[in-house]
C-alpha cells in the first residue's frame, strides 16, 4: 500500500512540474509574441498599441501566476511556501494594476472615437452671401468733388501750418 501512494504521489510530483512548466512556457510565448504584434503595431502608428500590450502582459502574467498556484501543490518546506505566496501576491498585484490600466485605456480610446465621430457629423455652418436690397447691383463710379484744400488749417501739410492763418 505504501508503495502505491509514494508511485501516486511521485507521478503527481512530475504531473504538477510538467503543468507548471507548461503553464509558464504559455506565459512566456504569449509575452513574445504580443511583444512582437505590438512593435509591428508601433511601426504603423496604430493607436491602441498599449491597450494590446496590456492585455498581453496581463493575460501572461495570468499564466505565469497559474504556474505558481500549481507549484503550491508540491511545496514541502514553509519557506517554500511563503516565498511562492509572495509571488503570487505581486503577480496578483501586477495583474490588477495592469487591468486597472486597460480599463483606463479603453475609456481613453473610446472618447477619442467619440469626439472624432463628433467632430465629423457636426458641420460647420457658412453663411451664405447676402443679397443686395437695393436696385441693380453694378458697379457705378460716381465722382465725388474734393473739398478745396485749406493750408490754415492742414497740419499734416509738408510745410506746416501758414504763421498768418
Amino acid at each position: 500500500m505504501q508503495s502505491m501512494i509514494d508511485t501516486l504521489e511521485l507521478f503527481l510530483t512530475h504531473a504538477v512540474e510538467l503543468a507548471t512548466i507548461l503553464m509558464e512556457l504559455f506565459g512566456v510565448c504569449i509575452l513574445v509574441i504580443t511583444a512582437v504584434k505590438c512593435f509591428f503595431m508601433w511601426i504603423k502608428d496604430d493607436d491602441s498599441i498599449r491597450l494590446e500590450l496590456a492585455q498581453g502582459i496581463a493575460l501572461a502574467l495570468e499564466f505565469k501566476m497559474g504556474g505558481e498556484v500549481l507549484r503550491t501543490v508540491i511545496v514541502r518546506e514553509w519557506a517554500e511556501l511563503g516565498i511562492l505566496g509572495a509571488i503570487i501576491v505581486l503577480r496578483g498585484v501586477l495583474t490588477f494594476i495592469i487591468h486597472w490600466e486597460i480599463s483606463n485605456e479603453k475609456k481613453e480610446i473610446e472618447a477619442s472615437h467619440h469626439l472624432a465621430a463628433d467632430l465629423s457629423s457636426k458641420t460647420i455652418p457658412v453663411p451664405a452671401p447676402a443679397a443686395p436690397a437695393g436696385p441693380d447691383p453694378s458697379p457705378v463710379t460716381q465722382a465725388v468733388p474734393d473739398p478745396a484744400p485749406s493750408d490754415a488749417t492742414d497740419p499734416i501739410s509738408p510745410s506746416g501750418p501758414k504763421a498768418g492763418a
